[in-house]
């Protein structure tokens, strides 16, 4: 009898193809998603901006956005289907944004999340982010306001210590399973 091995998390660079798998997290996981055609305008025209996609196998699971201007890593997107939460594929995929801007020379990393979105301030805080203001009505969908939250120095001796626990502790948790919750799609279980 032969067992089949899992397949691994791999995290790497969106594409034009994974589009239609991101639209569908992203009217899973916002009330206004972005329009479809957002995110192909982002990959194909500004030079500013960097998304990656989390795959179990050949599913995408969890996708997130940076633009990178000057020193500032923006983080403009995060989401994670909705049935595979809560296993630190969103924590995986925010070590690799963290990576990419400290590779691509930013200074610290930045981002607006809902003030009543409690698990992403959460992850936010564990990977250093702490709040610095607030944007009045920032959300169009109900005009809840938006908590600007940025990090120290990418490159403080302290953050590099944080950011190099969390991925010890990352390395050493079991990995993601590929077996998904009944609402992974984002439908109702049947």
């Amino acid at each position: 009898m032969s067992t089949a091995q899992a397949p691994a998390l791999l995290i790497r660079p969106m594409r034009v193809p994974d589009l239609a798998a991101v639209q569908d997290i992203e009217r899973a996981s916002f009330t206004t998603p972005w329009p479809a055609n957002a995110y192909r305008q982002e990959l194909e025209t500004n030079r500013l901006a960097v998304y990656l996609v989390a795959l179990m196998g050949d599913a995408v699971v969890a996708y997130g956005g940076i633009w990178l201007m000057v020193d500032e890593a923006h983080i403009t997107t995060f989401a994670v289907r909705p049935g595979y939460r809560r296993r630190r594929i969103g924590e995986r995929l925010l070590l690799a944004l963290l990576d990419l801007a400290r590779d691509r020379m930013a200074r610290e990393a930045t981002l607006e999340v809902r003030l009543s979105n409690l698990p992403a301030r959460r992850l936010y805080e564990k990977y250093g982010f702490r709040p610095v203001g607030i944007r009045p009505r920032y959300y169009s969908d109900d005009n809840e306001d938006a908590l600007i939250m940025t990090t120290e120095p990418l490159d403080l001796p302290a953050m590099r210590e944080r950011i190099a626990r969390l991925r010890a502790e990352l390395d050493a948790a079991p990995a993601p399973s590929a077996i998904p919750d009944p609402t992974a799609s984002g439908e109702p279980p049947r």
